[in-house]
C-alpha cells in the first residue's frame, strides 16, 4: 500500500514545518510519508531540536530543505502551509494537492531571552502536535 505523501511548507523550514514533520512521523509514519520544506530555507533552529527532544522526538536525519527540491519530483496528496506567506504563494505551486492552512506564529523570530523563546517554541510545538493529532483522527489515520 502506498503511503500518503504530505508536504508541510513554511518560509525557513527551521521550526514549524520541522515540528509538524516530526509529529506526522511519530503518529502516522507507517501510513504517511511526511516531508517539510521552506520557500527560503535556513538551518533548523536549535530550540526546535530541544523542544522536540523534550517530547521524546529525535530529529536525526532531518534537515532544512527547499520546496524546489520537490517540484516535479514528488506528487503530494496534501500540502500543509503553516504561515500566511507560504499559503499565499503555494496554490500556484501544487495545484493537484489538497491544501490545508494552519496559521502559526513563527517562534524562530523570537529575540528575547532564551527562557522566553523556549516557552514560545513549546507553545508552538504543543499547538502543532494537537493540529496533527486532530487532522489524523479526522482522516482516520489514528
Amino acid at each position: 500500500m502506498d503511503k500518503t505523501r504530505i508536504l508541510i511548507l513554511c518560509i525557513g523550514n527551521s521550526a514549524r514545518s520541522q515540528i509538524a514533520e516530526s509529529y506526522f512521523k511519530k503518529y502516522a509514519g507507517d501510513r504517511i510519508q511526511p516531508y517539510s520544506a521552506g520557500l527560503t530555507p535556513s538551518e533548523i533552529h536549535p530550540l526546535t531540536r530541544k523542544v522536540l527532544a523534550e517530547d521524546g522526538i529525535d530529529m536525526v536525519g532531518q534537515y532544512s530543505k527547499s520546496v524546489n527540491d520537490f517540484l516535479g519530483k514528488v506528487h503530494f496528496q496534501y500540502v500543509f502551509t503553516v504561515c500566511d506567506l507560504a499559503h499565499q504563494q503555494c496554490p500556484t505551486i501544487f495545484l493537484n494537492a489538497k491544501m490545508i492552512h494552519w496559521d502559526i506564529e513563527d517562534p524562530a523570530t523570537c529575540e528575547d531571552l532564551e527562557e522566553i523563546c523556549i516557552r514560545k517554541f513549546r507553545e508552538v510545538r504543543d499547538m502543532i502536535k494537537e493540529h496533527v493529532k486532530e487532522w489524523l483522527a479526522r482522516q482516520s489515520y489514528t
